[in-house]
C-alpha cells in the first residue's frame, strides 16, 4: 500500500516519512549542522548548506506536503516569513485581494512592508464572493484568504473563490492555520498555495515558532524554493523536529479541540451575560452550510462579546481567567484567551478593525484539550 493512499490519521504519522537511512531511526534525527562534507566541489549527498536544505527540515516539509495533499512543502522561520515568500512572487504594480478581518500581523506586513514597494492590497468581506470579483482587474495577481477568519470566524467558500481565481488567472493562497488540514484541505478545493503558522495547531504545544507553505505545482514550488533559499528565513532543525513531532498527534488533538470547542461555544451562547458568540458550528452562523461542506468539523476557535461591555470590561474578564491563560497565539494543548483589540490585532487601526467587527469588547478563545467542565467553570467565574 502506498503511503500516498493512507487516510489522514495515518498520514500524520507516516505520510512522507521513512526510517533514517543511516541507522534506521524511526523519528528523523535532529541534524544540528550548518554545512556538509563534500568529496569534490559540488560533490555531496544531497545537502551542502542548511539554509538551502537540512535533512530534518526536509522530513518536516515532506510531512507537510502529505497532510495537505500537496506535492511540495516548504518550512519557514515563522508564519509571517512564509507569507513574505508568497508576496515576493509579485512585482511592483501588482494587486492583491485579501480578507478584511485577517490576522493583525498579516495586515501589518501587507500594508506597512509591501505597500511601499508598489503592491496594492484591497481588503473585502469574502463571505460574499461577488465582493472579491469587484476588486479583480488586470493587475490582480493574488487572492489571499483566511477561513475561518481571525478573529471573527467568517467562512469563505473556497471552491467558489478558486473558480474565480482560475477564471481570472490569479493565484489563490489560503491561510489554513485555524482549520488545519485535519478539518480542511484547501488544495483539494482548488487553492494554489496553503499557508500555516505551524506555531499553532501543527506544533500544538506552544514551544516553537515555524511557518509552512504547501503547493501542488512544481513551477510554483520552484519559485518559492528559490525565494526561501535566497531570503533565508528558514526554520532550524530543532524547530523542524518539534513541529514534526506535533504533527504526529494532530488528529487526536484536533478531535478534542473540536469537542471542547463545541461545548464552550454552546455554553457561551446560552449564557445570559453574553451578547454574541462567533463559531462556525452554529446553524445561524453566516455561511454555516459552506463550513459544513468544506470542513470536517468546526474547530476550537471562538470569539464572543459580553453584553453591554467596554474595552475595560473585556480586559477584566480575561484577567480573571485561571485555567485559560491570557496570552498571544493559539492552537496549543492549553486553552488561551486573548483580547484582539489590544493584542493580536492592535496593529490594525481602530476604525479599520471595527469595520470588520473587531470591536474593543471582543474576546477570542483558543479552546485547548483540558476537561471541558473545568473550562466552563473558569469562564463562569470570570464572566461573573
Amino acid at each position: 500500500m502506498s503511503k500516498k493512499d493512507l487516510k489522514f490519521n495515518s498520514k500524520t504519522i507516516h505520510g512522507g516519512q521513512q526510517p533514517d537511512k543511516a541507522y534506521g531511526a524511526v523519528m528523523p534525527p535532529i541534524y544540528q549542522t550548518s554545512t556538509y562534507a563534500q568529496t569534490t566541489p559540488g560533490g555531496h549527498q544531497g545537502y551542502e548548506y542548511s539554509r538551502s536544505a537540512n535533512p530534518t527540515r526536509t522530513a518536516l516539509e515532506n510531512a507537510l506536503a502529505s497532510i495537505e495533499n500537496g506535492n511540495f512543502g516548504l518550512a519557514f522561520a515563522s508564519g509571517l516569513s512564509a507569507m513574505d515568500a508568497v508576496i515576493k512572487l509579485l512585482n511592483p504594480g501588482d494587486e492583491v485581494v485579501s480578507t478584511n478581518d485577517l490576522y493583525g500581523g498579516s495586515y501589518r506586513i501587507f500594508r506597512q512592508i509591501f505597500e511601499k514597494y508598489g503592491i496594492t492590497f484591497h481588503f473585502v468581506g469574502m463571505q460574499n464572493v461577488a465582493a472579491i470579483e469587484e476588486k479583480i482587474n488586470e493587475k490582480t495577481k493574488l487572492i489571499w484568504v483566511e477561513t475561518p477568519t481571525n478573529p471573527m470566524m467568517n467562512v469563505v467558500d473556497l471552491k467558489a473563490v478558486a473558480g474565480l481565481a482560475k477564471e481570472h488567472s490569479v493565484l489563490l493562497a489560503v491561510d489554513n492555520t485555524f482549520a488545519t488540514p485535519y478539518l480542511q484541505q484547501p488544495l483539494n478545493l482548488g487553492a494554489d498555495i496553503v499557508m500555516h503558522s505551524a506555531t499553532k495547531y501543527l506544533g500544538g504545544h506552544s514551544d516553537v515558532v515555524v511557518g509552512a507553505l504547501v503547493v501542488k505545482d512544481k513551477e510554483l514550488a520552484d519559485k518559492l524554493y528559490f525565494i526561501q533559499n535566497a531570503s533565508g528565513a528558514v526554520c532550524g532543525p530543532m524547530d523542524s523536529f518539534l513541529v514534526l513531532r506535533g504533527i504526529k498527534t494532530l488528529h487526536v488533538r484536533m478531535q478534542r479541540h473540536c469537542e471542547n470547542g463545541e461545548a464552550i461555544a454552546n455554553y457561551l451562547k446560552k449564557h445570559p451575560k453574553i451578547e454574541k458568540v462567533y463559531w462556525p458550528g452554529f446553524e445561524d452562523h453566516p455561511n454555516h452550510d459552506i463550513a459544513k461542506s468544506q470542513m470536517k468539523g468546526f474547530g476550537g476557535m471562538i470569539s464572543f462579546i459580553p453584553k453591554g461591555s467596554s474595552f475595560e470590561d473585556a480586559v477584566k474578564i480575561v484577567e480573571k481567567l485561571e485555567v485559560f491563560t491570557l496570552a498571544e497565539s493559539l492552537g496549543g494543548v492549553e486553552s488561551l484567551a486573548g483580547h484582539p483589540a489590544s493584542m493580536t490585532h492592535a496593529s490594525i487601526p481602530k476604525e479599520e478593525r471595527e469595520k470588520s467587527g473587531v470591536v474593543d469588547s471582543l474576546i477570542r478563545l483558543s479552546v485547548g484539550i483540558e476537561d471541558a467542565d473545568d473550562l466552563m467553570a473558569d469562564l463562569e467565574q470570570a464572566i461573573g
